[in-house]
This record gives C-alpha cells, sequence and structure tokens, in this order.
C-alpha cells in the first residue's frame, strides 16, 4: 500500500528519487518496474506499479474503440504510459512529455493513493488541495460516503 504526502525534488535532468518506504515496497512488488502515465483529470502523474498497471491497461483496451469518449481515454492512458526502471539508488527518469504535462519542475509532490502513486507540481497540488478544502462544504457526497466513518 502507497499513502502518504511526500514533498520531493526532480534533479536538472528529471529525475526523482522515491521515498524509502515506496521504493522498499516498489522493489518488493515489482522489482521496481514501474509504468508512468498521465492523469487526464488533473494536470499530475500516475505511478503505477507494472502489476497494477497491466490490469488497469487490460480494462482500457477492452473499451470500445469505435466509442469516442473511450477511444480518447485510450490514447491519452495508454499512448502516454511509459515504462520505467528504477535505477540502484531508488531513482526514476521522468520523459519530457511527462514532466512538461504535469508542469513539474524542481519541486514535487508524491501522494501515495493505495494501489499507486501521484506525481503534482508542488504549486500545483497546494493549489488543489486548498481548493478542494475551501469547496469541501459544496461538494456533494454520494450515499457511499455518507455512510463511511473515519
Amino acid at each position: 500500500m502507497y499513502r502518504g504526502v511526500n514533498n520531493i525534488n526532480l534533479d536538472a535532468k528529471g529525475r526523482l528519487a522515491i521515498p524509502t518506504r515506496h521504493r522498499e515496497i516498489l522493489h518488493d512488488h515489482c522489482n521496481g518496474h514501474i509504468v508512468v502515465t498521465i492523469d487526464i483529470k488533473e494536470r499530475s502523474l500516475l505511478i503505477y506499479p507494472l502489476p497494477y498497471w497491466q490490469d488497469v491497461e487490460r480494462s482500457v483496451q477492452a473499451l470500445p474503440s469505435l466509442d469516442p469518449v473511450s477511444r480518447e481515454l485510450q490514447r491519452l492512458l495508454i499512448g502516454y504510459a511509459t515504462d520505467i526502471q528504477m535505477d540502484g539508488n531508488g531513482r526514476v527518469l521522468l520523459t519530457a512529455p511527462l514532466r512538461e504535462y504535469a508542469h513539474l519542475d524542481r519541486k514535487a509532490v508524491l501522494l501515495g493513493e493505495g494501489n499507486k502513486l501521484e506525481l503534482w507540481s508542488e504549486a500545483r497540488w497546494h493549489a488543489h488541495r486548498d481548493s478542494v478544502l475551501d469547496r469541501q462544504s459544496e461538494l456533494q457526497m454520494s450515499d457511499a460516503l455518507k455512510n463511511l466513518t473515519l
């Protein structure tokens, strides 16, 4: 399970060091082989261990390709999907198109999302987080969420 928020830095080449606690899980689960793609709802990146990505990819590929929305989803998620091997120091090199999409520069935020990680530019994450918190009372909850106890 990936959880928690980590402030991280990208170097000049676009490499980021995966935090130690996530690095160990990635090594155990997929020998450091990850797939990075774009989040189509936010200007952020989704980082999947290879086995989880393979499940997502099968689901996306199974969508009807003649449906225009499905086709665009396939193009974006699978088209941007990039296989990356974590190096011996726990670093991953993000391609320029991925960094450009998410507006990543030096400062970034890595969020654990259970079976995947999200990578945001620090400024965009703070703006998104604050916007969601400011609108909390306006958001409509589903019945399932209304019954959730934290």
